[in-house]
């Protein structure tokens, strides 16, 4: 059952059909493509706000770290060379061919403490309080039950450990939104579509974002599921939330009270 004020979208429609494997074969469709497209569209941006979400964990050294969603593991490999600390980072992915294109990285860049795995983040294959951290980077929203994600990481964390996760959102200022707007849902699916040739794949990011919960009713899943001390910061005014919580250490360490607003 969703917690009051979360609830699943309404509007699914064809774009918005998650079933595992039809997202897996959207994405390794889009797989040669994808980190290219990622830094054009995003100007280059993306590499930002993956730095800002591994610093927010504040990792100590020699930290077990899991990837959720990890696709070509650019996140992974952040969090792996985080503040030139070795972190050992499991990375997790349901598309077989994103992953051999983010070993292929792994294997150029000469990162061993990368390892990656197919698997489904509502059936992470970690056993109960293995990690110390677990990351997110635009994945969550493709999840088919994104409670049931948030209920694993939960589970894997060890107590005290941190989550964060990077994700879409859409800005609130009205000129900045309109402006937004028009380049999402326009300019940017007919430019994925000039570069990859894949329509389908272009077309359900802007769907997938409109139709995902707002920045307040995510942030309140993560606290009924457990998470303390939620917060939710904007960046690049509300292009890109994230969203940062910890695994209490005890039932008494858990925090009254809502999430933090969004900065």
């Amino acid at each position: 059952m969703k917690p009051d004020g979360v609830s699943a979208p309404d509007r699914p429609g064809p774009l918005l059909d998650k079933d595992p494997s039809r997202i897996a074969d959207m994405f390794d469709a889009i797989a040669h493509r994808y980190d290219r497209l990622n830094h054009l569209l995003s100007l280059g941006l993306d590499r930002r706000w993956r730095r800002q979400a591994v610093d927010a964990l504040d990792l100590p050294p020699a930290s077990r770290v899991l990837d959720v969603c990890t696709g070509t593991a650019d996140l992974a490999m952040t969090a792996s060379r985080h503040r030139s600390r070795p972190h050992a980072v499991l990375g997790v992915d349901f598309a077989a061919e994103m992953l051999a294109l983010g070993r292929g990285k792994l294997e150029a860049a000469g990162l061993r403490t990368v390892q990656l795995a197919q698997g489904d983040a509502c059936r992470l294959p970690c056993p109960t309080a293995s990690v110390d951290a677990v990351t997110v980077g635009f994945g969550i929203r493709n999840v088919a039950d994104s409670a049931a994600a948030s209920a694993e990481i939960f589970r894997v964390l060890k107590p005290g450990g941190r989550l964060a996760i990077l994700e879409f959102g859409e800005p609130t200022l009205p000129l900045l939104r309109s402006l937004y707007l028009w380049y999402f849902r326009g300019v940017l699916p007919r430019m994925g579509r000039m570069l990859s040739k894949h329509t389908e794949a272009y077309a359900y990011l802007p769907a997938s974002v409109s139709a995902f919960l707002t920045p307040e009713a995510f942030a309140l899943l993560l606290r009924t599921t457990g998470f303390s001390e939620v917060t939710v910061d904007r960046l690049t005014f509300g292009v890109v939330y994230l969203y940062v919580g910890r695994k209490p250490t005890s039932s008494s360490d858990r925090v009254a009270g809502g999430a933090l607003p969004a900065r």
